[in-house]
C-alpha cells in the first residue's frame, strides 16, 4: 500500500463503525479489513497521486470552511425564510480567475464551494484558468473573487503546490 493510505483506511473504518453503530472488537477488525481492501483496490484506479506539501495547513482550512458553511447556512436560511428584510436578493454567475492548477486542489476547491450553501461550481476551464460559480446572493462580485482566492485558493495552493 502506498504512503498516505493509512489515513484513507482509518477514515473508511471509522465510516464503517458509524454506519454499523458499534465499536465492538469484531466490527473494528472487520471494518479495518474492508477498509484496507477498499484502499488497496482504489489505489490501483488512481493514476495521479495527491501530494500534500503542507498538510498541517489543511486543519486551518477545515476550520475556515466549517465557519463559512455555518455562516452560509444562516444566510441562505434567512433568505428562504424571508428574513433578509427589504434588501434585494440578486442571484448571478461569477467568473473567477484561478492560479490553482493541481487537480487534487481543484477537487477540494470544488467540494468546498459546492458544500457551501448559496454557491454552486458551474464550470472550470483549465485552458482559460477560470472558474464559473452561481451565487444565490451576489452583492459584490469583487468581494466574492477576493474571498474565493484568499480564503480557499491560496491555502490550497500552499497545501498542494510548491
Amino acid at each position: 500500500m502506498r504512503r498516505g493510505a493509512p489515513v484513507l483506511v482509518f477514515a473508511l473504518a471509522a465510516m464503517w463503525l458509524v454506519a454499523n453503530d458499534t465499536v465492538s472488537p469484531g466490527q473494528i477488525m472487520l471494518g479495518m479489513l474492508v477498509a484496507t481492501a477498499l484502499a488497496w483496490w482504489a489505489a490501483k484506479m488512481r493514476p495521479l497521486r495527491p501530494r500534500m506539501r503542507r498538510p498541517w495547513l489543511a486543519a486551518a482550512l477545515l476550520v475556515t470552511v466549517f465557519i463559512d458553511i455555518v455562516r452560509s447556512n444562516i444566510g441562505v436560511g434567512r433568505i428562504i425564510l424571508g428574513l433578509a428584510g427589504k434588501r434585494e436578493i440578486r442571484t448571478g454567475f461569477l467568473e473567477i480567475p484561478l492560479d490553482l492548477d493541481d487537480p487534487h486542489g481543484l477537487a477540494v476547491l470544488a467540494t468546498i464551494i459546492t458544500s457551501t450553501p448559496g454557491t454552486v461550481w458551474v464550470e472550470h476551464s483549465a485552458e482559460r484558468r477560470r472558474l464559473v460559480l452561481h451565487v444565490l446572493d451576489l452583492r459584490d462580485e469583487q468581494e466574492w473573487i477576493r474571498t474565493i482566492k484568499q480564503r480557499y485558493e491560496r491555502p490550497l495552493m500552499r497545501i498542494f503546490q510548491a
